[in-house]
């Protein structure tokens, strides 16, 4: 009899698996939630791993350019004008005899700012229109989506440029800072994060969960900023993450046309503004700080498309 206890035992524990204390297969793959699926799959895809390295490395330029040259970027030496690459200068001299690989490291922080800050502010501003617009609804989805229609009637570059133009310096001559471009870019450029959020929230509201807090006597606001707005942003972020190497592409392009960043400030858009115009005696002061864009910008697109394939369970 002890014999078949023994035996029905170990046929028991065969079938319940490894007993591994704290730890309950059933239990642990319905408590995963979205967000930690998404990040499993985000660091299995090489895409994601190669987008995220370049990023943090660039951010880390941006932060630390003293780390990467020792060289004043703006002491410039006309005996060096449009000298190429050599030991003594990785990227060769500017026509005003600057070395091309400081003003390349320490451009990155103008660029990088002006990315950031507008992507963060373009977000909240959008975040908060479209979640008002879109749980509300009624008058104040009608009054918020006239406006957001109104400005995405505006072309992007055409009316920062007629912004940037009325900021002057004492002289009278162009000249706006980082921060007026990056108040100008958010201005120009939320109105697709607030469409995104504000169907987010329309689909979201409608859950089970809204329904179910609503029904318990949970506030507006609770409601809003507990349950709809976390649940609502991912697409969101998605497309922020995407916009900041837009972002980025705008900054360069309004310093080359003379309406952004000037110098003595440094930026990738500022040095390309200054190499088109000895470009035939020379293209390594215009081919690095492009190259840096470049990889730059590609490098948040990437980042965008490997998050919103990892949060999209259509493509999973």
């Amino acid at each position: 009899m002890s014999d078949m206890t023994q035996t029905a035992e170990a046929n028991a524990k065969i079938m319940d698996g490894p007993n591994v204390p704290g730890t309950d297969p059933v239990k642990s793959d319905k408590s995963r939630s979205l967000a930690q699926d998404a990040f499993r799959d985000l660091v299995r895809r090489p895409m994601f791993l190669v987008s995220a390295v370049l990023i943090l490395f660039i951010l880390f330029i941006a932060a630390f350019p003293g780390v990467f040259t020792s060289v004043d970027p703006l002491d410039c030496d006309l005996k060096n004008s449009m000298k190429g690459p050599s030991a003594d200068a990785w990227f060769g001299y500017n026509f005003q005899g600057c070395d091309v690989y400081s003003q390349t490291m320490y451009g990155t922080r103008n660029s990088i700012i002006v990315g950031v800050l507008t992507t963060v502010f373009s977000l909240i501003i959008g975040a908060l229109v479209g979640v008002l617009g879109g749980f509300f609804g009624k008058w104040t989805d009608a009054i918020l989506s006239f406006v957001t229609n109104v400005f995405f009637g505006l072309p992007l570059l055409l009316a920062a440029i007629v912004i940037l133009n009325n900021f002057r310096d004492e002289k009278g001559m162009r000249n706006a800072g980082v921060m007026a471009v990056v108040l100008t870019l958010t201005a120009v450029g939320w109105m697709s994060m607030a469409r995104v959020m504000r169907g987010a929230v329309m689909q979201v509201k409608q859950a089970d969960y809204v329904a179910a807090a609503r029904s318990l006597g949970a506030s507006t606001t609770r409601m809003m900023f507990r349950h709809v707005l976390p649940n609502s942003v991912t697409p969101v972020i998605v497309v922020a993450t995407i916009s900041l190497g837009v972002v980025i592409s705008a900054e360069a392009t309004l310093s080359f046309l003379g309406i952004g960043i000037r110098p003595p400030a440094i930026s990738w858009g500022v040095m390309i503004s200054e190499a088109q115009q000895r470009i035939s005696q020379g293209l390594h002061p215009l081919l690095f700080p492009s190259g840096m864009l470049s990889i730059t910008v590609l490098a948040f697109i990437m980042l965008g498309d490997a998050v919103r394939d990892a949060f999209d369970p259509k493509l999973r």
